[in-house]
């Protein structure tokens, strides 16, 4: 690091002192993603211990969901049977759903160096959501906090603030363009 800025200094002996106080400006990243490039390289980088522990990190996140928000199990045609936590944790179908939803949060993340397929891919997403019967858009906004908390059992120690700070603003940034692409559905149909 010190090589490069004695570079920097060396090649601009006006702006020398400067340029010894200012690091180089970051990469530059897609005006509309709520990330820094910092930011967006460490989101990448902690994803992959997720993308390593999709089916219990989704399982995680269900649970947690169906226990702040029950309603909610009503509409799910193949799991809205399993009352207890212990039935929902060990169904196949609740398991499989998790894998799905947590697959399309992977290509949503994994998307976030092509913004325009990101919006693209999301959109449809949320859209696909006015099929089920008494889904309404502000329900995404209610797997915010159960995905938090399952990220944090995952990552364990490598959750740190600074981490849970990025997950925060991707998962808004994810949630918004889901309710972008229902609610845009709703308008065209």
């Amino acid at each position: 690091m010190g090589c490069e800025l004695g570079k920097l200094a060396g090649s601009d002996h006006r702006n020398a002192d400067r340029k010894l106080e200012d690091p180089p400006p970051p990469q530059q990243v897609d005006p509309r993603l709520p990330l820094s490039a910092k930011q967006k390289y460490s989101m990448m980088a902690s994803w992959k211990g997720i993308s390593r522990a999709m089916e219990s990190t989704g399982v995680c996140m269900f649970l947690k969901l169906f226990e702040e928000h029950g309603e909610l199990l009503m509409l799910f045609e193949k799991f809205k049977t399993l009352k207890s936590k212990e039935e929902q944790a060990t169904s196949l179908e609740l398991a499989e759903h998790a894998t799905t939803v947590m697959s399309t949060l992977d290509e949503g993340i994994k998307g976030l160096d092509d913004l325009d397929t990101f919006f693209e891919y999301l959109h449809q997403v949320g859209a696909s959501h006015r099929r089920i019967p008494g889904f309404k858009g502000e329900y995404f906004w209610r797997i915010e906090k159960p995905f938090l908390e399952a990220v944090e059992t995952t990552l364990g120690d490598r959750y740190t603030s600074n981490v849970e700070n990025i997950y925060k603003l991707t998962i808004k940034f994810i949630i918004e363009t889901l309710v972008n692409g229902f609610d845009n559905a709703n308008a065209t149909t």
